[in-house]
């Protein structure tokens, strides 16, 4: 039986403050006042001073109200029946079935020992041209998706739920208007794959607390699965919006702010949930991506700044594709030499020749004279746009490789386009 607490000394927006002893940081406990019960964890510990937020809000709570503290941080329920679960940010059903009766597993542990990792060597295949042929994603790889309001970045979320090709989508809404949490259940609903999937959802109603425990809940259960020998990937956004709630808990402490008002230790908070991030030696892998959207298109903003340093490369989003410059998958090279022996050569210079025809096109733009090699660049930037970066369009790689080819032949004879001859004897198409 763990001791009640009486007398909350200070409360303030959805703290509480009170005096107690044997109490751990992270551990939850039980507020009670008359008939109403409210979850609260401890966010802050200075002596015997212990600093709690209360997730459903401090409204009503009384300075007498007795508080009880459990001896345990948070935790979530785990087993294979979590498939096709929607649930809230502290782990309650959203979905109207009932609570998952399961072994609970703890939340925020510390991440795996480098001695169980092993070097990435499987992509993920999405059927996203821009990311399966340009920027491979690897398995156990954590990668950023910056980008700006407006883009299409839960879309494109969507479409790499329903595409990619692994065995569990764990899915982390934080701050996410409720429109966008219904497109993604529906979506995920209609093409059948929420029977794979695991949603942890925030919405911008909920309590803000509720959005720091949505990276937690999701890469405690991922590392469950993984640990069942499947390939999870988790799917966040946005992280910009988790970084926010950090900063507004802060405040709320009184916390010296750092840059822009964020907590001093924003780094390490990130860093903490992308480093979860893992290809075990002897079972699966957990692969991250995260939207981080930047304020103003600013990549100097602070979430992006520091997001850069953690994650190992990242995708631009940008009127409405992945912009191949830019973005970079630093794994890429663990892979893609292995999946068609012309991947590697024909990524390299389709974008050399996308980035000539950008330069041509701001040429012509500026009124300059055209030679027939600027033409020829210009209808090979067309093309290339218009097949392989549009996010309409969904390609296995070798189709995806193939289409490539057929662009280069659609514009440049084969003597022109730079391929080494025995990859154009394979490769070229045949007319």
């Amino acid at each position: 039986m763990h001791t009640r607490y009486h007398g909350i000394e200070n409360i303030v927006g959805n703290v509480l403050m009170l005096r107690a002893e044997g109490v751990g940081n992270g551990d939850l406990a039980e507020v009670s006042y008359g008939d109403e019960r409210s979850l609260a964890q401890v966010i802050q510990l200075d002596g015997d001073q212990v600093f709690l937020q209360v997730f459903s809000g401090s409204r009503g709570i009384p300075t007498d109200a007795s508080v009880r503290f459990l001896g345990h941080g948070l935790q979530v329920p785990f087993s294979d029946d979590l498939l096709g679960r929607i649930f809230d940010g502290s782990g309650v059903p959203r979905d109207g079935r009932p609570e998952l009766d399961a072994e609970a597993v703890r939340v925020a542990g510390p991440s795996v020992n480098p001695a169980q990792r092993i070097i990435p060597r499987k992509m993920v295949r999405t059927g996203i041209p821009m990311i399966d042929v340009f920027n491979t994603l690897v398995q156990s790889q954590k990668l950023p998706i910056f980008s700006v309001a407006g883009e299409p970045y839960n879309p494109l979320l969507a479409r790499i739920a329903l595409q990619a090709e692994v065995d569990v989508i764990i899915l982390g809404g934080m701050g996410l208007k409720y429109d966008d949490y219904l497109y993604f259940r529906d979506t995920l609903e209609e093409a059948g794959s929420l029977s794979r999937s695991v949603m942890y959802v925030h919405t911008a109603a909920d309590p803000t607390v509720e959005c720091l425990f949505v990276p937690d809940l999701c890469l405690a259960v991922a590392e469950q699965f993984a640990l069942q020998n499947k390939e999870v990937l988790v799917l966040l956004t946005d992280m910009t919006n988790y970084a926010d709630a950090m900063k507004e808990i802060a405040i709320t402490m009184e916390k010296i702010p750092s840059n822009r008002g964020y907590p001093g230790d924003l780094y390490s908070q990130l860093a903490a949930r992308y480093e979860k991030a893992v290809d075990f030696d002897s079972a699966g892998s957990i692969t991250v991506l995260a939207v981080t959207s930047m304020p103003g298109d600013d990549v100097t903003h602070p979430v992006p700044d520091n997001t850069g340093y953690i994650t190992e490369g990242q995708f631009y989003l940008r009127n409405g594709r992945i912009e191949p410059f830019g973005s970079l998958s630093r794994l890429k090279q663990f892979v893609n030499g292995s999946t068609r022996e012309d991947h590697r050569k024909i990524m390299d210079r389709m974008i050399q020749l996308y980035a000539n025809s950008r330069s041509t096109e701001e040429k012509r733009a500026m009124g300059f004279r055209m030679t027939d090699w600027d033409h020829k660049l210009v209808t090979f930037g067309q093309l290339f746009e218009k097949r392989l970066m549009s996010l309409d369009v969904t390609l296995h790689l070798e189709d995806a490789l193939d289409t490539c080819w057929n662009i280069l032949a659609e514009s440049f004879e084969a003597d022109e386009c730079g391929m080494p001859s025995e990859l154009i004897e394979k490769f070229w198409p045949k007319k």
